[in-house]
């Protein structure tokens, strides 16, 4: 069973991608609802991968990217970025941070499992 950390503010869709990922029976879904706290969860769990949100409050997915991906104890982790934002400059900035994939809002389960069985059959 593989660990997924979703790192996103809006409850609704965390909810709908948990619960979805979760009966499919391979991944084990943990939720964080802002930054900092995705951060912390991350250093402490070692997820298998990171979906991460871009527009939060406080500290947004960019800079949350970024720090995960200067910490020694985070680094090696996948991020994918899944954000309502799909313009070109977040899309680029992301992959300049080392992001391993950019999927735009809203997303069909199906698509996302897919996406994540790419990003993680790379660390295998």
């Amino acid at each position: 069973m593989r660990t997924v950390l979703i790192i996103d503010d809006e409850e609704d869709l965390t909810f709908f991608v948990k619960a979805n990922l979760e009966l499919s029976g391979e991944y084990k879904v943990i939720i964080a609802n802002n930054g900092r706290d995705g951060i912390k969860a991350a250093e402490h769990l070692k997820p298998d991968v990171v979906l991460l949100d871009i527009m939060m409050p406080q500290m947004d997915g960019l800079e949350v990217l970024a720090k995960l991906k200067k910490s020694i104890k985070t680094l090696s982790i996948p991020v994918v970025m899944l954000s309502a934002k799909g313009d070109d400059e977040s899309k680029v900035y992301a992959a300049s941070s080392y992001n391993e994939d950019y999927i735009v809002k809203p997303v069909q389960i199906e698509f996302l499992k897919e996406k994540l069985d790419q990003v993680l059959g790379l660390r295998e």
